[in-house]
């Protein structure tokens, strides 16, 4: 390895070091700074930030040495393409530097090289030092979109992605495993997908759509892909930017891919996607309704939304009841493609209901309007503006030409809840998010005087691997936690970018994790700094912690009738309080639940519901479900009774929601509980005796 000379080295250091403060850029360049402190002998900190003549003949020899120095160990990936680009543009080898790369970088590569040597050392200074990709930085992506060019640019190599895509799968390029691009073109495809994705370009649809398909399946029978790389790196990037059309083409990938643990990479990615829209109502409305009439020989297939995503076969007025046996002979692709239609349908309306439920916080007015019409719109529970500061609820986007936004429990008084709860359970209206019977979280005087942190969940075990799925499908980001990983926070974006929600929590064993305290932070000056809890917009305040109570809800160990005897002594008393707890919010929506469909059943007269328990008066023992943990408890002293899960009669009821299930296991242990003497599993009836 060559030896630099002090000149060279310091050049060096200056160029590949890593910034720590992320206010700097991107409106100054450290490395602009830095050559003219290098060139002028002047210190770093009292540098101009532009080199002028004799600063530069000053870099002109050790940037020579350096750019030989850095072309022998690029080739070794030691250093990347656009620190020998810095280094070329003060020594005034652009020209060696372009000759020697394209021998080992993909065209695509060299065509974004190409384009930075169009620019000013400076300039290309900044790109070097931008942050990467692999975490959202704000601002990022809007200013790479601005630079000369580069707009222009991600088409350009878009198309010649798809273009060699298209030819591997013609035979004109031989197919190999993954090898369809070098890693420095993912990563210049991963920046140009989402430069496009941020400004919406009207071109991209099809273009991506071509290439996911491409990369997804091999020209060949094997279960291997062009290029899995690539493919993770455009869902990276619709992560970010999601579009209801990177969406789908995603989707199709998922698919029609052969390789069995892409979809479950792709599921995951999915998850964050479809909260992520929130911020992008305005993209999100495109999302086709789904609803499809198509006429097949005498009979006609129907895709309907109303309610539920519903594939149905008609013959004239008859609905019939499967599948017309001459359509399955005459027409098996349609019949195929038709289901197909239909499960997109149905990931539709759930991408767009979650767009919808996330952008509860948004802080700009969404183009709801857009949506009149639409059977979604129709099952949600809206405001509008009357007067000036005054907002009526109405259920469907019936009122024309006033402001209108999405009605929320915690901006209506008791009775009105009330009044829309009984509303939409005596119509039995399916609402596409939990709206009506949606929890409230309101700020507590302890909270108040804690200032800036929340300990309503402090001290709660859960399961990690469980929270964990509950993060990435809530739209949270955390690492994966080791006994070697500090960072203990969990973070989800809101408000359009202008809240964070952070939760801390601890893994205890290697499979629980302890749940800290949450807080909120506020973006000022493109940073996030702690706010105190009496700043968080109420809605902001409510939405996360309605998220940490689910994670409570489905994760903690309170709520697994297996669990028991397990773990430490703190953690088995954890446990056992679990039916004695007072109820959540999300408990006391249940038991309002509850206490409106107890009554309509055939067991009504054997139950009772209480502050936190529904009682069940059985033949052999009276039983205490828990509302919160759907644990239960024996009279007359209180044995625990372990049930795994149970399933009633309770079937054919309308549940008004059924978010984490909870709702049916309650119903499901009541029904089987009040008919105690009928029920023959031993592992229930030994408890019941004992």
């Amino acid at each position: 390895m060559s030896v630099l000379s002090p000149l060279a080295q310091r050049l060096l250091d200056l160029i590949s070091g890593t910034a720590s403060d992320p206010t700097y850029w991107p409106e100054v360049s450290r490395l602009s700074v830095g050559f003219a402190g290098l060139g002028s002998g002047a210190t770093v900190a009292t540098a101009p930030h532009a080199l002028d003549g004799p600063a530069r003949e000053r870099l002109v020899e050790p940037a020579r040495e350096l750019v030989g120095f850095l072309l022998e160990e690029t080739r070794r990936h030691v250093y990347g393409r656009s620190t020998v680009l810095v280094a070329a543009g003060l020594a005034g080898m652009d020209a060696d530097v372009r000759a020697v790369l394209a021998e080992d970088c993909g065209p695509i590569a060299i065509a974004e090289t190409d384009l930075l040597l169009d620019w000013d050392v400076e300039l290309r200074a900044l790109f070097r030092e931008a942050p990467g990709f692999s975490e959202p930085v704000p601002g990022l992506t809007e200013w790479l979109a601005g630079l000369p060019g580069y707009l222009g640019f991600t088409r350009t190599v878009l198309e010649m992605a798809r273009d060699r895509v298209a030819a591997i799968h013609a035979g004109e390029i031989p197919y190999r495993a993954e090898k369809a691009f070098d890693d420095s073109e993912k990563r210049v495809l991963g920046r140009a997908v989402r430069v496009a994705l941020l400004r919406d370009e009207s071109w991209l649809p099809e273009l991506l759509d071509e290439l996911v398909r491409g990369i997804a399946v091999a020209p060949t029978q094997a279960k291997t892909l062009p290029s899995q790389g690539l493919l993770f790196e455009i869902a990276r990037a619709a992560e970010q930017f999601p579009t209801p059309e990177a969406i789908s083409a995603l989707r199709t990938a998922r698919r029609i891919t052969r390789h069995g643990g892409v979809p479950m990479q792709l599921d995951r990615k999915f998850k964050r996607m479809e909260p992520a829209l929130a911020e992008r109502l305005e993209v999100a409305f495109r999302i086709p309704d789904g609803r499809v009439r198509q006429e097949l020989g005498e009979h006609t297939a129907v895709i309907s939304i109303d309610g539920g995503v519903e594939l149905s076969w008609w013959h004239g007025d008859k609905k019939l009841k499967s599948v017309p046996a001459a359509v399955r002979r005459e027409h098996p692709d349609e019949v195929k493609r038709l289901r197909e239609l239909a499960k997109l349908a149905q990931q539709q309306q759930a991408t767009l209901g979650r767009a919808l439920e996330a952008g509860y916080t948004g802080g700009t007015d969404a183009p709801y309007r857009r949506l009149e019409g639409h059977p979604i719109a129709e099952r949600l529970i809206w405001e509008f503006e009357v007067s000036p500061g005054v907002w009526r609820a109405e259920l469907g986007l019936n009122v024309p030409d006033l402001p209108v936004r999405l009605w929320h429990p915690a901006r209506a008084s008791v009775e009105e809840v009330r009044g829309w709860r009984e509303l939409v359970q005596g119509k039995e209206l399916r609402q596409p998010f939990k709206q009506a019977f949606r929890e409230i979280y309101l700020l507590t005087p302890a909270e108040e005087a804690a200032g800036e942190w929340s300990s309503r969940f402090e001290g709660h075990v859960l399961h990690y691997r469980r929270l964990r799925a509950l993060f990435k499908d809530r739209g949270w980001q955390s690492k994966f936690q080791g006994h070697w990983e500090d960072d203990s926070d969990a973070h989800r974006v809101m408000a359009s970018g202008e809240w964070r929600a952070s939760l801390e929590h601890y893994l205890n064993d290697g499979e629980h994790a302890e749940i800290g305290r949450a807080r909120f932070q506020r973006m000022i000056g493109g940073a996030w700094h702690d706010a105190p809890l009496t700043e968080v917009p109420p809605l902001v305040f409510s939405e996360a912690m309605r998220d940490i109570d689910l994670f409570v809800a489905v994760a903690s160990i309170a709520t697994d009738p297996e669990w028991i005897g397990q773990g430490s002594e703190r953690m088995r008393d954890y446990w056992q309080a679990g039916p004695f707890a007072p109820l959540p919010p999300s408990g006391e929506v249940r038991r309002d639940a509850l206490s409106r469909l107890i009554g309509r059943t055939a067991i009504a007269d054997r139950c009772t519901l209480t502050d936190r328990h529904l009682v069940v008066r059985g033949d052999l023992r009276t039983y205490k479900i828990h509302l919160g943990s759907a644990n239960i408890l024996m009279e007359p002293n209180d044995a625990y009774l372990c049930i795994v899960s149970a399933r009633g009669p309770h079937a054919g009821l309308f549940l008004p929601f059924e978010e984490d299930g909870r709702l049916a296991l309650i119903l499901s242990k009541a029904f089987l509980l009040a008919n105690d003497t009928t029920i023959t599993d031993p592992s229930i009836t030994r408890q019941l005796r004992g």
